[in-house]
């Protein structure tokens, strides 16, 4: 509710706050109540429109470039399902305009009989509403989302329009007009956004703080915390392996999941076959791919998105530096794995363990079957001197 409020105010200070979150009313079944807040949101909201349904990018274009709206889009799961034939410009419109300076080409007439291009913003507020709508990443990213639960106890209040639309349209007046006494402090304010609200999330939440501060009160209170809910669960999400990292993303991660600690050096044969290992539903037979990862699909994957390209280590094969690799790493959020120098008396400064002079094993004093000269106790998943070495004996 509080969310919602604070939507519903930000929708007439919007081109003060450079960015519009698109909101989700989210339900896994009908009958929760998606369209009743839709139709409260009519009430309130700045210019609204009500669309059942969306057929043309030029006609939205043309109706927001004469004046912004506030964009109510019901049934999204079968409106806007990336399936559909020609959704893809409807879904771009729609990302394009959280952000102001937005704009579309769109093919006017001219003089002579001749048509001409028009650049016309496509920057709105925009509602969707649906049963778990599978929107594209990159629309979910632009977007807050509410979910909605039915009510099977019957505690909801009747939303019935011909006993409360007076009381509602006074409202919506009453915050409109509060909303226009204080568009310049909302225009100029730069409240404080709790820690890890940066990047895409800020854009989101920044409109929602800055309308909160304009309220005044708690209701700051209750924005900061409705920003450090949505964090969490972004991280949860991505736990649980909800959120969708982009392929090369993963790759990257599991290379460094994969990565021996003690290897300065490895090449690209080695780490194909510990990615297959690890991940063999992204990087096996089985994946979508339809093959097993090889060294030119990683070769291209890795410079494509991270310009990380294999090199050798004096005559050996090609492969990657783990000095290379650590760089991305940090700058991608994904914390290195340690690497000692020593001064911990747990390894030395090459990132191998010393061998034992009696038994030949890593120093600890002890014999070990899963041991090699080239790593240390235990043996890693992958080690092809060991194998080797089973395959000659």
């Amino acid at each position: 509710m509080d969310l919602l409020t604070l939507w519903a105010a930000h929708t007439h200070v919007a081109f003060e706050t450079y960015t519009t979150p698109r909101l989700v009313l989210d339900s896994s079944m009908p009958g929760s109540g998606k369209t009743t807040v839709l139709e409260h949101l009519s009430r309130l909201c700045l210019s609204p429109i009500q669309a059942a349904s969306l057929s043309s990018p030029a006609l939205l274009t043309r109706m927001l470039n004469k004046s912004m709206r506030t964009i109510l889009i019901d049934e999204v799961d079968r409106s806007l399902d990336p399936k559909k034939p020609g959704v893809e410009d409807l879904i771009a419109v729609l990302n394009s305009g959280y952000k102001r300076g937005a704009t579309r080409p769109v093919l006017v007439p001219g003089k002579g009989g001749e048509w001409d291009v028009s650049e016309m913003s496509t920057f709105s507020p925009v509602a969707m509403a649906g049963n778990a709508p599978n929107l594209p990443d990159d629309t979910r990213s632009r977007c807050i989302r509410v979910l909605l639960m039915p009510d099977l106890e019957g505690r909801v209040e009747s939303s019935d329009w011909e006993e409360i639309e007076e009381e509602a349209q006074d409202l919506g007046r009453r915050l409109a007009e509060a909303a226009e006494e204080a568009r310049e402090f909302v225009r100029t304010v730069r409240p404080e956004l709790p820690a890890g609200c940066i990047g895409r999330i800020k854009e989101r939440w920044n409109p929602i703080k800055r309308v909160a501060a304009a309220a005044g009160g708690h209701w700051t209170a209750i924005a900061d915390e409705l920003i450090k809910r949505d964090i969490a669960e972004a991280e949860m999400d991505k736990e649980d392996g909800i959120t969708h990292l982009p392929q090369a993303v993963v790759l990257l991660k599991d290379v460094r999941d994969v990565w021996e600690s003690g290897d300065a050096f490895t090449p690209s044969a080695a780490l194909i076959q510990r990615l297959i290992q690890h991940n063999p539903a992204m990087w096996g037979q089985a994946s979508s791919y339809g093959k097993e990862l090889n060294a030119q699909r990683l070769g291209r994957m890795l410079v494509t998105a991270f310009k990380l390209h294999s090199t050798r280590q004096g005559d050996s094969k090609r492969g990657y530096f783990r000095a290379n690799l650590e760089n991305v790493w940090r700058r991608m959020g994904m914390a290195p794995l340690k690497v000692t120098d020593g001064t911990d008396e747990t390894a030395k400064t090459d990132g191998h363990a010393p061998l034992n002079q009696t038994d030949g094993t890593a120093g600890t004093g002890r014999t070990d079957v899963d041991a090699c000269q080239l790593h240390p106790v235990p043996k890693p998943s992958v080690c092809f001197t060991c194998n080797a070495a089973q395959d000659a004996a």
